[in-house]
């Protein structure tokens, strides 16, 4: 059994229940003598290397249950690949601190992070456990059944589909909304859930995994406006061409090479000029609404199911590392939809590391611009309960 130090650190876009999971792991370590101390990285890596560190041994436990319940990153976020140099800094300031485990908490990129490290410890003879708590309301990991954080995000999207379809009824014209998304679709495909009759939206959804044809994509528009009399879309903002790229990005990357999609409304600026081009001289009235970091931070609308799978996930890897001291990632396996019912395990972090998956095929129609029941099937249980909306 290792015996020392635990360093854990949050990284890449906050959730609403990121803190779930750092909590969930700092309450289980306390419960374990092989774990000597635990220190926060402030700002993930980035605090590793410049030794900013908060003592997670002194805060009380209604304090800590506050954080659970608040949304972001408490520690901090950060998107920094490692290269050689910050790995050796990294291994550097574990030494000092007796560090023994590490707890990454992130996406596929963080993943990526601790594989990195994971890698090194062996190459150094370092005797050491790194452990990659998953998130990310892509939902875009592979392996895991679902993402904590992504059903949260989802509900959030389903809300707020809700309410902007009962506002674009009342009004009429055509909605464009544009939801995250780089890769895949997941969060675009949860506005599905906002339809409870014939003739709701979200009419038309528009995801990654499917080419994205502008002359289609007026067409579908047009003919929802003449069986509706309106029209809500739902746009992923990562949507693809016949050529596989984006069909708006500004052009700048992160460390990890990722390309800014939705940081301006330009894309949906972009599909309300092609609706009002396919209208001609007609008058239309088409507006369009970016959600952005919206989506993923948002107090009180939180999922059930995401906040205790999220704290499950700490609680789990922690276990794990005491009991294995084997890296890994933790993963969600789904034992059943109805009742809902889940389980943790363990997956190299080779599986998991940097590489995305998408939706299902199966959860797109042959069109190209709805979901099917399918999905609903899955992504339902995730997201619970959702307000029923009054029509006269």
């Amino acid at each position: 059994m290792l015996k020392g130090n635990m360093v854990i650190g949050q990284s890449g876009g906050p959730t609403a229940v990121i803190n779930q999971s750092l909590v969930g792991a700092i309450l289980e370590a306390r419960q374990h003598d092989a774990i000597t101390g635990i220190l926060g990285a402030r700002h993930g890596i980035a605090g590793i290397m410049d030794e900013n560190f908060i003592d997670l041994t002194t805060q009380s436990e209604e304090q800590l249950e506050e954080i659970a319940l608040t949304p972001a990153a408490a520690l901090g976020s950060v998107r920094l690949k490692p290269g050689k140099a910050e790995c050796e800094r990294v291994f550097e300031v574990f030494k000092k601190h007796n560090v023994r485990y590490f707890f990454y908490i992130g996406g596929n990129d963080s993943a990526e992070t601790a594989y990195i490290i994971a890698e090194m410890a062996k190459d150094e003879g370092y005797d050491f456990c790194t452990i990659h708590l998953p998130k990310t309301i892509d939902n875009d990991l592979k392996v895991t059944d679902h993402c904590p954080g992504f059903a949260s995000a989802a509900k959030f999207v389903a809300l707020a589909f809700m309410g902007d379809d009962r506002d674009n009824a009342a009004l009429g014209g055509v909605k464009i909304n544009v939801v995250m998304g780089r890769d895949a679709g997941f969060l675009t495909a949860a506005s599905a859930l906002a339809r409870q009759a014939e003739g709701q939206g979200p009419h038309l959804i528009y995801v990654p995994e499917c080419v994205f044809d502008i002359t289609q994509f007026q067409t579908d528009v047009k003919r929802a406006v003449a069986k509706y009399g309106r029209c809500v879309v739902a746009v992923s903002e990562g949507i693809t061409n016949h050529e596989g790229k984006p069909v708006m990005t500004s052009g700048e990357r992160d460390s990890h090479g990722n390309l800014q999609l939705s940081g301006t409304g330009a894309l949906g600026d972009f599909l309300s000029a092609k609706v009002k081009e396919a209208y001609g001289d007609e008058s239309v009235r088409v507006r369009a609404d970016t959600f952005g970091y919206l989506q993923r931070s948002f107090p009180a609308v939180i999922a059930t199911v995401d906040a205790q799978e999220a704290r499950d996930v700490g609680i789990f890897g922690v276990q794990h590392a005491v009991s294995n001291s084997t890296a890994g990632s933790v993963a969600i396996r789904r034992i059943s939809s109805q009742p809902y019912k889940s389980e943790c395990f363990i997956t190299p972090l080779s599986t998991v590391a940097r590489e995305a998956t998408s939706l299902k095929a199966e959860y797109m129609n042959d069109s190209g611009n709805d979901v099917t029941q399918a999905w609903l099937d899955y992504v339902a249980p995730l997201v619970g309960d959702l307000p029923k909306m009054g029509i006269l």
